[in-house]
């Protein structure tokens, strides 16, 4: 017999030149089934032999099963799964997919999740374009939220996104409002089948998915109201409608009254007699305005007003400056913009501070008149 292994009854152990017990047995299947750990003394593998040899004797004992082993985790296997699992928007999804594809998977993608450390996120937030602040600021935001998933799945034990203010969007540039003479100028110079749609996004501040997505029901001359309840905006090419951009987006918003002829006419000359028909349809009058038809015939207008920088989504930003100038308070901003936050809108307040040198000057005239 080999020096430092005995044989028994049932089963054999063997010393390890470490000290240790090692002890197996074979089985009923005839396979011979080393214990999964060694011992440190022999009365402990002697146990253990034992136990085993009640098993089999009682008819209970069972080969051990194989697991099959599991490949590790990569970042692209559970962001993949996160996408499938949040209900977003087809154009909020289309954003994330093209920022996973283009600034996230090409260095995290391959990587074992919960070997992501914040090192290694701020070596790749580091080598995103500089260029470009929104895209880094988006995509920092996006594996910061993948990653916070992940944090409560048990998948790994700290969120490694640690940047402080890595997820703020930068305001890419100053949006300067458009004047009354300047929007005058604009729609006098757009087709006449979009003079409703510019005043309707500039006094209503409407989004632009928001009023190419207008119907004739949706808009009570009468009462001077337009209901938002839907919106379209583009995904690969094609219009997708659905629901405003936030739960608050869907809304009655008051109509300023010298905006109201111009609607009333678009609807008895220019929209179809459906309750149905969209009131910006395509040029065969029932499709979604196509984006690059307004935007071809926004740029001329905007070239005539003199104003090369403004965009059609900053006819929104237009109205809620004109809608705080005239008054309205964070809390009617917020419901006449759709925002879910008071501090979306706190920002058109800022817009409107100008007034306080009006303010400052209609106090001196009522000084004047009163001193008299």
């Amino acid at each position: 017999m080999t020096a430092g292994k005995s044989r028994r009854g049932f089963g054999s152990l063997r010393k390890l030149p470490s000290g240790r017990w090692q002890a197996s047995f074979v089985g009923p299947d005839l396979v011979r089934r080393p214990a999964p750990q060694t011992f440190e003394t022999k009365g402990d593998a002697e146990g253990w032999l034992g136990r085993r040899r009640g098993e089999v004797m009682a008819g209970e004992w069972q080969p051990p099963v194989k697991v099959p082993k599991v490949a590790p985790l990569t970042f692209d296997a559970y962001a993949a799964q996160w996408l499938r699992e949040r209900d977003l928007k087809p154009r909020t999804r289309e954003g994330y997919e093209h920022l996973m594809r283009s600034y996230l998977s090409p260095v995290l993608g391959p990587q074992i999740i919960d070997t992501i450390t914040p090192s290694v996120v701020r070596t790749w937030w580091s080598q995103l374009p500089a260029d470009k602040p929104t895209v880094r600021a988006r995509s920092y935001a996006l594996l910061k939220a993948v990653m916070n998933t992940a944090v409560a799945d048990e998948v790994i034990d700290s969120n490694p996104c640690r940047i402080r203010g890595a997820a703020n969007t930068p305001r890419a540039r100053e949006i300067r409002p458009a004047s009354i003479d300047e929007l005058a100028v604009i729609v006098e110079a757009i087709p006449s089948r979009h003079r409703a749609l510019v005043l309707l996004c500039a006094w209503c501040a409407l989004r632009s998915g928001e009023v190419l997505e207008l119907r004739r029901k949706d808009v009570d001359v009468a009462a001077e109201t337009v209901r938002v309840v839907r919106a379209v905006s583009w995904v690969g090419g094609q219009p997708i409608v659905g629901t405003p951009k936030s739960a608050a987006g869907t809304r009655v918003v008051s109509i300023p009254p010298h905006v109201v002829p111009a609607v009333a006419h678009h609807l008895e000359t220019m929209t179809a007699a459906s309750p149905d028909a969209l009131l910006f349809p395509g040029r065969d009058g029932v499709s979604h305005l196509q984006p690059s038809t307004l935007h071809r015939n926004w740029r001329m207008a905007r070239e005539a007003a003199g104003r090369p920088d403004l965009r059609v989504h900053d006819l929104r930003h237009t109205g809620a400056t004109m809608a705080a100038r005239a008054g309205a308070t964070l809390a009617e901003l917020q419901q006449r913009l759709g925002h879910s936050s008071v501090s979306a809108a706190l920002r058109y307040q800022h817009a409107a501070q100008g007034r306080d040198k009006e303010i400052a000057a209609a106090l001196s005239a009522m000084a004047a008149r009163e001193s008299h």
